[in-house]
């Protein structure tokens, strides 16, 4: 079909002072008003508003948690700007941490991301173990989550673990020292010609407490071996507190379950805690170290529900509908066979973590999007502008 192009001239308006040239809305004009609203559409619509959805296989429950805290470590420059982990620094005397020595939290050098000339000397956070005492005590490290409003939850860590024996690395939920998950590992106690590497799944409790906080007289103390080396790479190690249950994972294989009234309270509003120590307790940590022990973490993921009642009411505010097929998001599973999901984060995009109180600067991805939107609306703007005659 042909178009007649006989005079399409713009009309003038002399109205007023000067001249307005009216310009028809053309196809162009379309596709900048287009460009712009695709860049706002992220400012105004969410993905996960309702939350993160758990695979929960081996549970009766079907968790939905409203919070988050992610944090990829391997990406990370400088730990000691982070808002969502504390670098802890206290000592523990001999008596109190029950061994040989005491433990020197500090973090002067727990925490190594290059070597002496600048090269990149980590795939994460290293908290180190030293072989040298400093005034009776092993120079140990330690973080803990900023937050201290974790209630129920999935809680998962990539690490890899020393292959230095002497030392107890562990990561754990903690409220008090009788409402306590752990899962601690003994690098005296991994058997690389018998293919052995037990992990302690502990849940301290007042029946552990009775026993001198011995949970291994309880009944809330397992021991399992890992289908791998956990010295070789990475693996990851979760914890889901549930109400009445606990299960404990490696690469997503089920380790162990735990139930019963020693289940911590969903008022205990608890953190994470990441540590590496040793004490020379033989029955225990062993050491200490006759080098330096590394333990490395790519990354922590935590979805959880909040005992903080601000929080509650912010989740009023952005779940708005349930049903609607993107306000629960499922949460990306890692196996041992497949490790795609290691790298996917939902604090990446900002749509999909509206209203999260996560550290900002973790990724490059979350900055980008944000500069892109709005390189998106500023161009558009000068393109009405420049045809329209703005």
């Amino acid at each position: 079909m042909r178009l007649d192009m006989t005079d399409n001239r713009p009309e003038h308006d002399s109205a007023g002072l000067g001249h307005f040239t009216k310009r028809p809305f053309s196809l162009f004009h379309s596709l900048c008003l287009l460009v712009i609203a695709l860049a706002l559409s992220g400012q105004v619509l969410a993905d996960c508003e309702c939350g993160y959805q758990s695979d929960n296989l081996d549970s009766i429950y079907q968790n939905v948690f409203t919070d988050l805290i992610e944090t990829n470590f391997a990406r990370m420059p400088d730990i000691s700007t982070n808002t969502d982990w504390l670098r802890q620094e206290f000592n523990v005397t001999k008596a109190k941490a029950r061994g040989e020595y005491g433990e020197m939290f500090y973090i002067k050098d727990d925490v190594e991301y290059v070597d002496n000339i600048g090269n990149r000397a980590s795939d994460g956070l290293q908290l180190i173990v030293r072989q040298d005492l400093i005034d009776g005590m092993v120079p140990v490290a330690e973080v803990d989550t900023a937050r201290l409003d974790l209630s129920y939850g999935t809680f998962r860590a990539s690490m890899k673990l020393t292959t230095i024996p002497g030392t107890c690395a562990a990561f754990f939920w903690y409220f008090n020292d009788t409402q306590e998950i752990d899962m601690e590992f003994l690098s005296k106690d991994f058997d690389h010609s018998k293919k052995a590497y037990p992990v302690n799944l502990v849940l301290q409790s007042r029946a552990a407490a009775a026993h001198g906080y011995d949970a291994s007289q309880t009944d809330n103390f397992m021991q399992a071996n890992l289908p791998f080396d956990p010295t070789a790479d990475f693996h990851e190690y979760r914890i889901d507190y549930n109400p009445s249950e606990i299960l404990f994972y490696a690469d997503r294989v089920l380790l162990a379950k735990m139930n019963g009234s020693n289940v911590p309270s969903p008022n205990s509003h608890g953190h994470l805690i990441l540590s590496h120590w040793s004490n020379g307790n033989l029955k225990w940590s062993g050491g200490p170290p006759k080098e330096e022990a590394p333990l490395v973490i790519r990354y922590i993921k935590a979805y959880f529900n909040s005992t903080d009642p601000k929080r509650a009411q912010d989740w009023d505010g952005r779940c708005k509908n349930a049903k609607a097929e993107t306000s629960v998001c499922k949460i990306p599973v890692v196996t041992r066979n497949n490790q795609t999901a290691k790298d996917w984060f939902f604090s990446d995009y900002s749509d999909m973590s509206k209203n999260q109180t996560v550290y900002e600067i973790t990724s490059g991805a979350r900055t980008l999007e944000a500069m892109s939107r709005w390189i998106m609306i500023v161009v558009g703007l000068l393109m009405i502008g420049l045809v329209g005659g703005f």
